[in-house]
């Protein structure tokens, strides 16, 4: 069996948070969807799982952060090629993101960032391993 991961972000609504994934490109998995929850797969070994507070605070014993204000992790998407990069920014751009700072150029990878309506950090990356000294 293939490794799965499965990233869980508490979300203020379901509804709202599923269709800013849904523009990016994600798709809904209803099977493991509700109105405290929705899976949304953005690859066949990634998922993302956006849950109510209150159902996330099930599998917590800490306060939920307010990602609006502080910032615990950042999630990166890695992704083909610079124009997937370019394309999925868009497209999360489109959906409502911000992008917080300029694109990083590192010669072999590319990299830009945004927020999502949640306050949610993601990064979308491409590696040329080819262009490493």
């Amino acid at each position: 069996m293939t490794a799965k991961i499965f990233i869980n972000l508490p979300v203020l609504s379901v509804n709202v948070a599923k269709d800013f994934y849904q523009k990016m490109g994600m798709i809904n998995i209803p099977e493991f969807s509700d109105d405290n929850a929705a899976c949304m797969m953005y690859s066949g070994e990634i998922y993302v799982m956006l849950l109510t507070h209150n159902k996330f605070a099930e599998f917590i014993s800490k306060p939920i952060a307010n990602t609006k204000q502080t910032a615990s992790m950042i999630l990166s998407l890695s992704v083909e090629n610079t124009e997937m990069l370019h394309l999925l920014m868009q497209k999360a751009l489109k959906a409502g993101a911000t992008e917080p700072r300029p694109a990083i150029d590192l010669g072999f990878m590319q990299q830009r960032s945004f927020e999502d309506p949640d306050g949610h950090l993601w990064e979308v990356i491409h590696m040329d391993t080819t262009k490493l000294q």
